[in-house]
């Protein structure tokens, strides 16, 4: 596997951090953080171009709030400067990365997103009588740091750039507290692993994709699933045969704990697509003469 070094005068560099800027206050320019930031951009970006130089560069307090739809959730909003260094890395690195994602993983993806993810899905739900479909308990929450890091450092080389990174991770602030073992943990093992990235950062985000992509990559090449998509941590695999699905879910719980996941207990179901599915926030039916429409529901 190829490892990229010399990333991060690419990602200090001024013009990386203007464009990286632009796109942080992209739908936000007139909150009064980014004006704020603006109004003296040329000096604030020097004073974050040279923090990053001498390593003197630390992620500010996170404010968190709590959504409810479509689901409980803690959203953790960096400061405004962080964010731009969040592009500024995303922007260079990202594309590194995305030429290892599977075609079928559809979040947080220039030209992918909700439509294509539920399109593919009712495409494959069409042409299949029965669906595995699994949600990943609290994900984000239990990202392990040590696990991600080392994912990191399989693509990149670039000492500073990993510096960089795990100064990101490390400054997540606390996220909710998820106690599971796995095989070889003692008692207290799960206490001891830093893990958790705030939902609200475009790092995490990339993280999330990353942290997932060797799985994706188990589910279509060692279970031989040809029919399979993922948004976030919502996935879902196809087949006619609904023996080879509950092997499959045997084999992908496996390897999850090997990420120190685990699926849903209730959310996570094999059963027929006739019956209908909720994905991305809609309800696919097919109709009852089998026809190839669909119909959907937001719900």
């Amino acid at each position: 596997m190829k490892r990229y070094g010399n990333l991060f005068p690419q990602i200090v560099d001024y013009a990386n951090l203007i464009k990286a800027a632009r796109n942080a206050a992209r739908g936000k320019r007139f909150r009064e953080n980014v004006l704020r930031f603006n109004y003296n951009l040329e000096a604030e970006l020097e004073t974050l171009q040279l923090e990053l130089y001498s390593k003197s560069y630390l992620p500010g307090p996170y404010q968190t709030f709590e959504i409810l739809e479509p689901k409980r959730r803690m959203i953790s909003a960096a400061p405004y400067r962080d964010r731009v260094v969040h592009h500024a890395v995303c922007n260079i690195i990202a594309p590194i990365f995305e030429r290892s994602f599977i075609g079928d993983s559809y979040a947080n993806r220039l030209g992918y997103g909700t439509h294509r993810a539920l399109q593919r899905f009712t495409k494959f739900a069409r042409s299949n009588p029965y669906i595995l479909q699994c949600d990943i308990r609290k994900y984000f929450p239990s990202i392990d740091h040590a696990i991600l890091k080392e994912q990191l450092r399989r693509k990149i080389k670039c000492r500073d750039t990993l510096w960089l990174l795990d100064t990101i991770i490390d400054g997540s602030n606390e996220q909710e507290t998820i106690i599971l073992h796995f095989p070889g943990d003692d008692l207290l093992a799960p206490l001891q692993r830093r893990r958790g990235l705030p939902i609200g950062n475009l790092t995490s985000q990339f993280f999330a994709n990353v942290y997932l992509n060797g799985f994706d990559h188990f589910i279509k090449e060692e279970l031989k699933v040809k029919k399979y998509l993922r948004y976030v941590d919502d996935f879902a695999l196809f087949s006619r045969d609904r023996s080879f699905l509950a092997d499959a879910r045997i084999g992908l719980e496996s390897y999850l704990a090997t990420l120190r996941l685990k699926i849903h207990p209730i959310k996570s179901q094999l059963f027929e697509t006739r019956k209908g599915a909720n994905f991305v926030g809609f309800r696919v039916l097919r109709k009852k003469n089998e026809s190839l429409k669909a119909t959907f529901f937001k719900t």
